[in-house]
């Protein structure tokens, strides 16, 4: 554990819930732990891959000695063949949040905190038929733009319309309820855990010192098992699987079926992985200005 986060930890209130945001390879895991071990709590998962259990390497969950060596929860818990929502994870979390130790919330998916601290609409599940239907109409060609038409006005100026999973989301509640997105989240209900009971800290992770530890975290997989983890889900791997979004899990498989070497498939998770964090920490810097930013570089 780095000495910058040392001193975060020395600075934390020992009762409040923790919130540990940031880009992905930037520390979270590792300064979670440092509190839990230097003032107990349980760490709490809310990345929204790292909740399958199909691909712990990959997904950079926690091994099973840390997970064994202090409390974790909501880590692996989700089958790979099935749908998870942000709305499935606040049930999930709801219990741990009532009873238990401190909360030790750590990950880099921005909208289940926001969903934690803000609210998040009670909007129906998407039947099985209308997901299969935005799913096909996304992979052709202009699929995107299409969906994005037929949203309604209102949600159409508040959905970031580049982004295929937010259109999707919002095309879907729009078939299976005719009120859009926007009019749902406008009658959320009060946040599980509102941000002013919480000590909340992002992972401000420069872009030049972030790179080169996502490498060297690939490698890191590499020594502990990623290709026979690979193989293992190989028999019932599937695109369109939940849990196939996590990055490099379509590059394992091309690999395996040999249309990647090594090197290839070194490059595209890296760059991936890259470009995810780039993301994050946009997501970051547009939404988490109320929380404290925290400089991991202890060079």
């Amino acid at each position: 554990m780095t000495g910058a986060f040392e001193t975060v930890i020395g600075s934390v209130p020992a009762a409040d819930p923790v919130l540990i945001a940031g880009p992905t390879a930037s520390g979270k895991s590792a300064l979670a732990m440092g509190l839990a071990r230097a003032q107990g709590g349980r760490i709490i998962n809310a990345d929204a891959l790292q909740v399958f259990a199909d691909w712990r390497i990959l997904t950079a969950r926690p091994s099973a000695e840390d997970e064994a060596a202090l409390p974790h929860g909501l880590y692996g818990h989700v089958p790979g063949d099935e749908a998870y929502s942000v709305g499935d994870w606040l049930r999930d979390l709801a219990p741990l949040l009532e009873d238990g130790p401190r909360p030790i919330i750590v990950g880099g998916t921005g909208l289940y905190f926001t969903a934690l601290t803000k609210g998040l609409a009670d909007i129906p599940a998407i039947p099985a038929e209308i997901r299969a239907e935005a799913d096909a109409r996304l992979r052709k060609k202009d699929g995107l733009d299409d969906l994005a038409a037929e949203l309604d006005p209102e949600s159409r100026d508040r959905v970031d319309l580049s982004n295929p999973a937010r259109v999707q989301r919002a095309w879907e509640v729009l078939q299976t309820t005719g009120q859009g997105i926007a009019a749902w989240q406008d009658a959320t209900p009060p946040p599980l855990l509102p941000l002013e009971r919480t000590t909340a800290l992002v992972l401000a992770a420069a872009p030049d010192w972030l790179s080169p530890r996502i490498e060297t975290r690939f490698d890191a997989m590499l020594g502990a098992g990623l290709l026979d983890e690979a193989r293992a889900n190989r028999a019932t791997w599937r695109p369109d699987l939940p849990s196939a979004k996590a990055i490099g899990a379509a590059s394992a498989m091309a690999y395996l079926e040999g249309r990647q070497n090594l090197a290839e498939f070194r490059n595209n998770v890296v760059t991936e992985t890259r470009q995810y964090a780039k993301r994050q920490r946009t997501w970051f810097r547009s939404k988490f200005n109320a929380w404290r930013w925290i400089d991991p570089d202890d060079r």
